[in-house]
């Protein structure tokens, strides 16, 4: 989907975490690279497809980005970042790879058959959702 303007529209998701670099590693081991053009000792860039970015950042440094307190996101839901999948296989496999580089799961697997979800929170509380849905039922 491209924007009016016939731009092809990228989201950057920002997120304070605790501790940048636990958190880049988290994110390497689910298989994502760090662009280090925007990453520096404050910020990491994590790169999830060519049109969505995960900006993980220091909590100082985010906090100079809002005058609004900074959430718990390990007891406060302050987003839900929901994730197409490829396959039902590809949903498990990047969930359990979460799961066994830290994240703890989120919810309950979500089995309607024409979808399939599962979900877990990262090392700080933020929770992403991993979903499959079959591409007949989303053309009918």
């Amino acid at each position: 989907m491209t924007a009016p303007s016939g731009h092809q529209q990228m989201i950057f998701v920002n997120l304070p975490v605790n501790d940048l670099d636990a958190s880049k590693k988290f994110f390497t081991e689910l298989g994502y690279s760090i662009n280090p053009q925007f990453s520096d000792e404050n910020a990491a860039s994590v790169v999830i497809s060519d049109t969505i970015v995960a900006m993980l950042l220091t909590k100082p440094f985010y906090a100079t980005f809002t005058d609004k307190e900074i959430a718990d996101s390990a007891k406060t839901s302050e987003v839900l970042i929901a994730l197409s999948a490829a396959s039902r296989a590809e949903v498990d496999e990047l969930v359990d790879r979460a799961l066994a580089s830290g994240a703890t799961p989120s919810g309950r697997t979500q089995d309607m058959g024409f979808m399939y979800g599962r979900a877990f929170d990262d090392l700080d509380g933020h929770t992403w959702e991993v979903i499959w849905m079959d591409p007949a039922a989303v053309e009918g």
